[in-house]
């Protein structure tokens, strides 16, 4: 099992970027899974940033409501972020996550830098 995010980089403040995630490994489907996407900036905890459950159903904290959106594409196997309005608070490395679900325990993916300047 693998969760490959990509897609972080450096951009200024009031950009955009869209984060993927992209599942792999032996017969690793997402589509029965809850997905979200997590952030950890530097001296912080990881803080929960967004959640797309198996039917579709989206969270996100409050922080980045109205600027961004997580979804998912079961036939790519892959969850995404797109961010937009980015602010320099955004600020972090950016992580996927498979929550558990029965007998498959939560799995991480490695992360992606996500830079803001203003």
């Amino acid at each position: 099992v693998q969760l490959q995010a990509s897609g972080g980089g450096l951009v200024q403040a009031g950009g955009s970027l869209r984060l993927s995630c992209a599942a792999s490994g032996s017969a690793f489907s997402i589509s029965r899974y809850s997905m979200g996407w997590y952030r950890q900036a530097p001296g912080n905890q990881r803080e929960w940033v967004a959640t797309i459950t198996s039917g579709g159903a989206t969270n996100h904290v409050d922080s980045v409501k109205g600027r961004f959106t997580i979804s998912r594409d079961n036939a790519k196997n892959t969850v995404y972020l797109q961010m937009n309005s980015l602010e320099p608070e955004d600020t972090a490395v950016y992580y996927c996550r498979r929550y558990a679900l029965g007998r498959d325990a939560d799995y991480w993916g490695q992360g992606t830098q996500v830079t803001v300047s203003s």
